[in-house]
């Protein structure tokens, strides 16, 4: 499942998101999001993890979890629209 995490601390990193999410199940990917050019984090990020079972507990564990000094919001991932503009991610955080 791939999940959505947004309000993020703009010094969180790929690595920080894998680690969280790892203390619910095995993280396949994480990414932070970035700007074009200056590389500098949008405060938002993907999370794919590998048993729906474990997402839906981080999701229900971390939505609205104070992290880093910020409120973070949590969700399942929506499919991308086809007209949505693709966005510069940071290098993954593989497995």
């Amino acid at each position: 499942m791939n999940i959505f995490v947004a309000n993020l601390n703009f010094k969180v990193r790929s690595e920080n998101l894998k680690e969280i999410f790892s203390e619910y199940g095995e993280v396949i990917t994480a990414r932070i999001i970035t700007e074009k050019g200056s590389r500098r984090s949008k405060g938002f990020g993907f999370v794919e993890m590998a048993n729906d079972e474990d997402a839906k507990k981080a999701i229900n564990a971390l939505d609205g979890a104070e992290w880093e000094g910020r409120t973070i919001i949590v969700k399942e991932a929506l499919p991308r629209e086809n007209n949505a503009p693709a966005a510069q991610p940071e290098t993954p955080a593989e497995a």
